[in-house]
């Protein structure tokens, strides 16, 4: 979720851990800098990372058998990020939603596509949400910072409150490590750091702020659920074996993705496309 801490710690010798932290460490500074610097870099590091989780997508669920079906939504959200690397944002998403209809209608006897229109809105998520929320403006690079400071926190208390703690476990048939304590550990260290860096942003804070870092903290838990859910219905360890020790990119971005979908969606509502980190951090 963010940082997979779990996987870091639980290596079964000092190697596989040296590993580990070396790829977590190297994978961190590197995201954290193209999220500074914004502009184009940050957009083409935000479509490298949708076309990786989208083949990691395909692998998992096998939807890459469908034939003509897969190769649409493939060309559909590569041309999606076209346009999103040439800032029609609104256009990017257009793209995105009429293809996913037009798979869902070809193939609405069959049923067959659930995964592929899944997919497809999961790499969009993976891609557009947090190129669209940063933006090009400091609300944009602070709202990145507020999610980042949720679910990292979130992550690591999470681990340690449940190995500390114990208890009854969450969702067994689905993640059977995880704990209600370190659910809960979780949630008070994601609402603290996250309320912790819109002071320092901001110089206040109120209640909906403390809200919405609450929900990016669930949301963020909920999104490694959900990964381990998919890779349990397909019988499928890691997402891919893109980073030594860690898995998929999808295993370790897991929770960042529904997170930053969520404030990328919230600012949506609120304020529209251009500038929806807007809604979070009024410049």
């Amino acid at each position: 979720m963010g940082l997979g801490i779990g996987r870091i710690l639980n290596a079964p010798t000092w190697e596989d851990l040296k590993s580990r932290l070396v790829s977590a460490v190297i994978l961190g500074l590197v995201s954290l800098a193209l999220l500074m610097i914004g502009g184009w870099a940050f957009r083409l590091f935000c479509c490298l990372s949708g076309v990786i989780v989208f083949r990691e997508w395909a692998r998992m669920t096998r939807v890459s058998e469908q034939g003509l079906l897969f190769s649409l939504a493939r060309w559909a959200f590569y041309a999606s990020l076209v346009a999103f690397l040439s800032r029609f944002n609104f256009l990017s998403i257009v793209i995105l939603v009429a293809s996913g209809c037009a798979v869902a209608l070809v193939d609405i006897r069959r049923r067959r596509s659930n995964w592929l229109v899944g997919g497809l809105a999961y790499s969009a998520l993976a891609s557009l949400a947090p190129g669209m929320l940063r933006s090009d403006d400091l609300s944009g690079l602070l709202a990145m910072g507020l999610v980042v400071c949720v679910v990292w926190p979130t992550d690591i208390f999470a681990y340690f409150s449940g190995r500390t703690f114990g208890g009854p476990k969450i969702l067994p048939a689905i993640s059977p490590k995880k704990t209600v304590s370190g659910a809960v550990g979780g949630l008070v260290a994601g609402v603290l750091f996250g309320s912790a860096f819109h002071i320092w942003a901001t110089g206040g804070l109120n209640a909906t702020i403390v809200l919405f870092t609450a929900a990016l903290s669930v949301l963020g838990q909920a999104g490694d659920f959900f990964e381990s859910w998919v890779k349990r219905r397909f019988g499928v360890k890691d997402s891919g074996s893109l980073i030594p020790g860690h898995g998929g990119l999808m295993d370790r971005v897991d929770g960042l993705i529904v997170s930053i979908g969520f404030a990328w969606l919230v600012g949506i509502l609120l304020v529209g496309f251009d500038h929806p980190a807007r809604a979070i951090f009024t410049p």
